[in-house]
């Protein structure tokens, strides 16, 4: 099985509520708000930030290397060679995620690096990578870590590990990046896909590493295909260029702010999410603002 056929055979799972209600009653904030309760809101590190532009517009996306540190890693040096520049979308299925970035197709397989081994759950030290639970924190199974959205066993069992950690990883919920494989459990490389709607049926399958912080509306609008017959998409969106944006010129470097979830206004967010047994991603989406 190629990795362009990867997903093909996976059944596709319905659009969920929560993708949806991402665009009902959602709040509009500003670098006013940003600067008004500076507490509030955590800078993302640019170190960790790429900025994707698209045929179909703008994804910035935040990585986070505690989870999956060899593919995040790889994804940058990717990124930073300018191989994802021009590379389509080759595979986008309707209420289940985009694929593109086969580096191999359009700069040629001399390109690729090794491909890596799995990296689809993390052992997490409590204590050090918080997350902000629905329910007690020692009993609950789901969350917000940094406003990414975390699955994992319950925090008790930490007491009862030899390392005193737990098995965690990133749901795919909507907007969330992950690694592109065959059958091969540890052949991931290039290629990545982003949610567009559902996709938690490849929990602790593939290796998610990151989310998008804008553009969830951009990865939505990315052209269907291939048909059902089996023809390639007649002119898919493509990568125009990807960046690092820690690499951008000082000038040109956006300032992007996530909401942060340990605040008394996410607590009851969370205690709601709990009473009324919600999952992870159907929690409400965490704000951004870019600067």
């Amino acid at each position: 099985m190629t990795l362009r056929t990867l997903l093909s055979g996976l059944a596709v799972m319905g659009f969920v509520a929560c993708a949806g209600a991402q665009t009902e009653n959602q709040v509009t904030y500003t670098m006013a708000d940003v600067e008004a309760s500076p507490e509030a809101w955590r800078a993302v590190d640019l170190e960790n930030l790429v900025i994707m532009e698209t045929s179909k517009g703008q994804i910035m996306i935040e990585l986070l290397p505690v989870v999956a540190p060899n593919h995040v890693d790889q994804f940058k040096s990717y990124v930073r060679a300018g191989l994802y520049d021009g590379t389509e979308f080759h595979r986008v299925i309707n209420g289940f995620m985009a694929q593109g970035g086969d580096i191999e197709a359009t700069h040629g397989a001399d390109k690729l690096l090794p491909p890596m081994e799995a990296e689809f759950l993390f052992r997490r030290n409590p204590a050090e990578t918080p997350m902000n639970t629905i329910g007690p924190a020692d009993s609950a199974d789901g969350g917000l870590h940094l406003g990414f959205p975390m699955t994992t066993q319950p925090g008790f069992l930490a007491e009862m590990s030899v390392d005193g950690l737990v098995e965690s990883w990133i749901p795919h919920c909507p907007g969330v990046l992950s690694t592109a494989r065959t059958d091969d459990p540890n052949s991931g490389n290039a290629q990545f896909f982003l949610i567009s709607d559902e996709g938690q049926h490849l929990d602790y399958k593939y290796t998610a590493k990151g989310r998008a912080v804008t553009g969830l509306d951009v990865i939505q609008s990315i052209k269907l295909g291939p048909t059902p017959d089996g023809y390639p998409i007649a002119n898919p969106d493509v990568i125009v260029s990807a960046k690092m944006a820690a690499d951008l010129p000082e000038a040109e470097r956006p300032t992007v702010y996530v909401q942060r979830t340990d605040t008394e206004a996410w607590q009851q967010v969370l205690d709601e999410a709990d009473n009324r047994r919600t999952k992870v991603c159907d929690l409400p989406p965490v704000p951004t603002v870019v600067g």
